[in-house]
């Protein structure tokens, strides 16, 4: 789907879509439309329950006055209340709306939308853009046989607005954030067998070319750093495990600011080992990478926009299967940290590849903060629903920009408590600790607790993604299917408290 900006509607249009707000108030672009059509915005308005809502669209075909094949009333809700992710939601609706009824070419004219709000026109139509792109993601390289009248439509989009120029420009940075969110989504959506530790480190080398300095440890150099608990983990299958290290080294020169470094789980199939789970919804075990997928997503981002800063980029990339070699449970494990690990439940597996890839970061590169992704635990889904992620941390100014960035970018997050009780939960009888707690009581927070332990000092937070990596529903930016939520909202992060002001 090709994107642009106009001052003007372009002549091949097949829709053109006016915004309306609650109680049917059109925006200057519509009455201007309206008049063109003798009135029959206001005529259709009336004789339907369109009521100028949020994600309400009414249709008039064939209207006279105008070159187009029909107008499109998009609602948009109160008018007091216009923002970036209000214009984001609009652009998501309506490529979903467009799609469905069968449109090719379509224009969205912006023009007075804005007017006494506190939103640029030029930033609204930006994000409008902004939110087409970001819903118009599909996974569908491997559909070989698939009806017309389910694929998508939708190959070109006008953004009508009076500074086109600006808003193009506007857009220009938001289109980079969308790349690496399509590559996330493009990991997490390909099948185990395609997406491995190698391959998927494969497929993090290629950031190379936008000028990330990649580098990939495999099995003999983990061990020699004694890497025992997430080596641990991918012992029982084929595929060697792997750690990726990616470097993105942005800052102005001169800089003497320690990097902010990202940490994720990459289990790229999770059975659960001998502790093997349930064989119904298995297959959902493919996104047990998420993590890591949104941290290769994350720098891909960094590199393209040119963010100013120097971030790292650590995935540790493990397969978990069951098989004569694989990790028993009550094997015990020592960590590169040296501490040791009595494993009690094998599917407690990717807070054993976070240990060691949390420490290998934080003594490797000394980072100013350092935050961590996982698809971590069921128990999180159980307590907060597929609305927001779960956020664990170890310093208060961390947490608050983390949560203030995810208001920014549409994904929230609620922290959850840490404390000395849950951590003597995690006390074993034979090593300095177990990978699980009691039973099935406050498991997110004691799987936090674990991670805690491998990162010192080092002001630290961890997101456990499990109930957002994956949506089996659309939402208005965001298909079914891998979400690539935390892209957007560590980008934020980065963006509004770690980057050099350009000069």
């Amino acid at each position: 789907m090709k994107i642009s900006f106009s001052t003007k509607t372009p002549a091949a249009t097949e829709a053109l879509v006016v915004v309306a707000f609650e109680k049917r108030r059109l925006s200057r672009g519509a009455v201007e439309i309206d008049a063109k059509t003798k009135g029959a915005l206001k005529q259709a308005m009336a004789a339907d329950r369109f009521t100028g809502a949020e994600n309400e669209f009414l249709d008039v075909l064939a209207p006279a006055g105008v070159k187009t094949r029909r107008v499109v009333v998009a609602g948009l809700g109160k008018a007091d209340s216009l923002d970036a992710l209000a214009a984001q939601k609009l652009g998501g609706n309506l490529v979903a709306h467009l799609n469905r009824v069968g449109v090719k070419r379509a224009a969205v004219d912006v023009d007075g939308v804005t007017d006494g709000a506190d939103i640029a026109a030029t930033d609204f139509a930006a994000n409008v853009a902004y939110g087409m792109r970001l819903r118009g993601y599909r996974f569908g390289k491997y559909r070989t046989k698939e009806k017309p009248k389910d694929k998508p439509t939708l190959d070109k989009l006008t953004v009508v607005v009076r500074r086109a120029r600006t808003a193009s420009a506007a857009f220009g940075e938001l289109d980079r954030i969308a790349d690496g969110v399509f590559f996330t989504r493009d990991l997490v959506s390909e099948p185990a067998n395609v997406i491995y530790p190698e391959s998927l480190a494969r497929r993090a080398r290629t950031l190379s070319k936008l000028g990330v300095k990649v580098e990939v440890l495999d099995v003999a150099r983990m061990r020699k750093l004694g890497m025992g608990a997430l080596l641990g983990v991918g012992q029982g299958s084929a595929r060697g495990s792997r750690m990726v290290v990616m470097r993105w080294n942005g800052a102005p020169k001169g800089s003497k600011a320690p990097p902010v470094a990202f940490v994720g789980k990459g289990v790229t199939f999770d059975t659960g080992g001998i502790s093997i789970k349930p064989a119904g919804g298995m297959e959902d075990m493919k996104w047990d990478m998420a993590g890591a997928g949104v941290v290769i997503g994350l720098m891909k981002v960094l590199a393209g926009r040119g963010a100013r800063l120097d971030a790292v980029g650590v995935v540790g990339l493990v397969e978990n299967m069951p098989s004569a070699t694989a990790q028993r449970p009550g094997d015990v494990v020592t960590s590169m940290s040296g501490q040791t690990i009595e494993v009690i439940n094998t599917d407690a597996e990717g807070r054993l590849v976070l240990a060691d890839a949390l420490w290998y970061c934080r003594s490797r590169f000394k980072p100013r903060v350092m935050v961590n992704l996982a698809t971590l635990t069921g128990a999180i889904i159980v307590a907060l629903g597929s609305y927001h992620a779960g956020l664990f941390s170890n310093d208060d100014d961390v947490a608050g920009k983390l949560i203030a960035a995810g208001e920014a970018t549409g994904e929230p997050l609620w922290r959850m408590p840490l404390g000395e009780r849950y951590d003597k939960d995690i006390n074993s009888d034979i090593a300095d600790m177990k990978n699980v707690g009691k039973g099935r009581e406050a498991g997110s927070i004691t799987a936090a607790q674990f991670l805690q332990r491998f990162v010192d000092e080092t002001p630290w937070a961890h997101l456990d993604i499990a109930a957002v990596a994956w949506s089996k529903t659309a939402a208005a930016t965001v298909p079914k299917g891998g979400t690539g939520f935390g892209v957007r909202l560590l980008d934020r992060f980065v963006a509004d408290n770690y980057e050099a002001k350009k000069p």
